[in-house]
């Protein structure tokens, strides 16, 4: 049975509640003012910050009025002795706990694109088959891990292999903070294991990159000249069968200046496809844009080695034992099963708190 505590008065030091609330008296003023519109950038920007104050204080508010009733309810079920009551306000203090441990987290995420969607793109690395399947294999965990975490997931692009698994996937993932916690996870990821597709059962090691776009939101303009782009459209492939669109609907499209290559082939329409398409290449325009601003290379920037021996950022280990270990922060765990099954906060949650103290 869990303790009720004064931890009320210590989770508001550490969301400094007060100090928001001050700070957000203070923008109301500005925004009050007959000229607060005659600079229209910085205008917004003081919405926008204040928007976000806004959000942060009611939601502390509100934990802060199911901790008071919890603890009523606390009181008046142990002067009854009722168990049942008591065994369910411990369930629900634990997701108390879960949701204020989540607001801390995202108190981190304090980049402007943190709070944006996310768009993820997954690669196998050399090795054929073998790498083809390990691809699959994350696309699932982090189909799994979007379900965990309330995100809408939604496929952009999948190329499958000859044989078996994915050359390629790219999905978004919808959702508050999904770029900011999904960043996490760029990089190379190394797979060890008895191969099932080896007749000699032989141990093989895969590779498979990933990486992670902030989806550009309709408050953030890029500008995209049409004569930079050449567009190419063609036949969308799949498993076969009735459902296979038998049209040029699939859109590639390339940024010349660049070089960026996007595309989109999981819509029946074209339309859809190009629409789909060119946000894919707004969100990876808008992440060079970041990089070259932030005048040093991000985490997406520094996992972008060769995907193979000695750049993988966690290893996935089957056999000889079981263990997927993080060499970011060398968390690591045994149950290789409920990772694989989408249960890696643990493992984005340790690198974004290593991530903020440097």
């Amino acid at each position: 049975m869990k303790i009720f505590r004064k931890e009320s008065k210590t989770w508001g030091c550490v969301f400094d509640v007060a100090g928001k609330e001050i700070e957000k008296n203070t923008l109301e003023t500005r925004v009050l003012k007959d000229d607060f519109w005659s600079d229209p950038d910085a205008a917004r920007e003081v919405l926008k910050r204040k928007s976000r104050l806004e959000e942060v204080i009611s939601g502390w508010k509100e934990r802060e009025r199911v901790y008071r009733d919890l603890a009523q309810l606390f009181e008046m079920a142990s002067e009854e002795g009722d168990e049942d009551t008591l065994r369910d306000i411990s369930v629900d203090l634990s997701r108390l706990e879960t949701g204020v441990r989540d607001d801390e987290f995202r108190l981190m995420l304090g980049a402007e694109e943190d709070r944006l969607n996310a768009i993820m793109n997954i690669n196998a690395g050399a090795g054929g088959t073998e790498a083809q399947d390990w691809a699959e294999m994350l696309f699932r965990m982090y189909s799994r891990w979007a379900e965990r975490k309330g995100y809408r997931m939604q496929v952009i692009d999948l190329l499958p292999g000859e044989e078996a698994g994915i050359k390629s996937a790219s999905m978004t993932l919808e959702g508050p903070y999904a770029y900011g916690y999904a960043k996490a996870e760029i990089g190379i990821h190394r797979l060890v294991r008895i191969s099932p597709f080896d007749a000699g059962a032989r141990r093989h090691t895969s590779f498979a990159s990933v990486f992670v776009f902030p989806e550009v939101s309709d408050e953030i303009v890029i500008d995209i000249d049409e004569g930079d782009l050449r567009i190419d459209t063609y036949r969308s492939t799949g498993a076969g069968g009735q459902h296979v669109n038998k049209t040029d609907s699939a859109v590639r499209i390339t940024h010349i200046p660049t070089g960026i290559v996007v595309q989109c082939q999981n819509e029946r329409s074209q339309h859809k496809n190009k629409s789909m398409a060119m946000k894919y290449l707004k969100s990876r325009l808008y992440e060079r844009k970041l990089t070259e601003q932030r005048a040093k290379l991000d985490e997406m920037e520094k996992s972008k080695k060769d995907i193979a021996w000695g750049s993988q950022i966690r290893s996935y280990v089957i056999h000889p034992y079981k263990m997927v270990k993080d060499h970011r922060t060398s968390l690591e765990t045994g149950n290789v099963t409920r990772v694989l099954d989408g249960d890696i906060d643990d493992f984005i949650e340790a690198y974004l708190l290593a991530a903020s103290k440097r």
